[in-house]
């Protein structure tokens, strides 16, 4: 499990989270004002946003998946391997036909920030091996 040092996922007490391979931490809450609404992701003094919907969106996609699917983490730009979250996360097959990330030259890197949380929130199971992480889709009790 992730390990989390509090947080309520709300901007003033936001989820304290690390990678998957528990290497780097990082901030993350809900910021429901945005538009559209976000899920905001401090690492260091650099902020990553992707849509909120996300969050529902890939468990959806996991849950139907069944299995364990590879992250496949990489920045926007760089090329990603076929049938991982992160190609998943900027595919045009998506629903939001696109990238999740909202701000531009930064959209990437979905499944290294986005999969965490999944797992904090019971909706996935990830692996936190120092490389090649999986994710699976758990339905929640």
């Amino acid at each position: 499990m992730n390990m989390i040092t509090h947080g309520s996922g709300e901007k003033d007490d936001p989820w304290i989270l690390k990678t998957p391979p528990l290497s780097s931490e990082f901030r993350a809450w809900r910021d429901e004002s945005k538009d559209p609404p976000a899920l905001v992701v401090e690492v260091g003094a650099t902020v990553l946003s992707y849509q909120l919907r996300a969050l529902d969106d890939a468990h959806a996609m996991l849950v139907a998946h069944g299995d364990w699917m590879e992250l496949g983490n990489a920045d926007e730009g760089k090329p990603v391997k076929e049938g991982t979250l992160e190609a998943w996360a900027r595919s045009p097959d998506n629903p939001v036909g696109g990238y999740y990330g909202l701000r531009k030259g930064y959209r990437g890197r979905f499944a290294n920030y986005v999969a965490p949380v999944l797992e904090l929130l019971g909706l996935a199971d990830l692996e936190h091996n120092p490389r090649n992480n999986r994710i699976r889709g758990r339905v929640p009790e």
